[in-house]
């Protein structure tokens, strides 16, 4: 039986909506996309949708070192589930994406497992070996080497369509340890 994963992410370009459509393509049947919107809020039933889930993935592109604002929105107002502590014990993970390869993600994923943290959430990681001998790739799994969740980088002057293939092959397989995680735990 699937998980209930739902991803919820805000995306500024398109692409890390795609790198979170990769992440639910790999976390499978169980895995739902919750859109956060340009004015950063959930859509007609995002926050019960969330409540109601097994796992959260948390996605942001970073922006001048952080979160977007959009994200950091959607974080603030789920101060109501903090509260009565409706996420407490969920499963939790998080992924950034931006046109540096590094570009202080590490940041941003720390923002997002303190987030997790002070919901009570379980945080899942990458999982995954990094990539870092000299035949390694842009193209190999986890070519970016994080550990605590899923990191991606595409050029700022590239399309949509010309993502890594390498980062929405990690994305996939980070998604599949998500649910792996969630079904271990059921």
């Amino acid at each position: 039986m699937s998980k209930k994963i739902v991803i919820v992410y805000h995306s500024g370009y398109g692409h890390t909506a795609k790198v979170a459509a990769a992440v639910a393509e790999g976390a499978g049947a169980g895995a739902s996309l919750l859109a956060i919107d340009a004015e950063g809020n959930l859509p007609e039933g995002g926050w019960e949708q969330l409540d109601a889930a097994d796992a959260i993935v948390f996605g942001s592109p970073t922006y001048m070192g952080m979160v977007s604002w959009q994200f950091k929105k959607f974080a603030d107002a789920s101060s109501k589930a903090w509260f009565t502590r409706k996420w407490a014990d969920k499963l939790a993970a998080g992924f950034t994406n931006s046109a540096s390869l590094y570009g202080d993600k590490h940041t941003t994923m720390s923002y997002l497992t303190t987030l997790a943290m002070q919901h009570g959430m379980l945080w899942v990681g990458a999982g995954m070996m990094p990539a870092n001998t000299k035949a390694s790739t842009r193209d190999d799994l986890n070519n970016l080497g994080m550990s605590a969740g899923l990191m991606t980088a595409t050029p700022s002057d590239a399309s949509v369509d010309e993502m890594v293939p390498g980062d929405l092959a990690t994305a996939r397989a980070f998604g599949a340890r998500v649910a792996a995680v969630a079904a271990r735990l059921a």
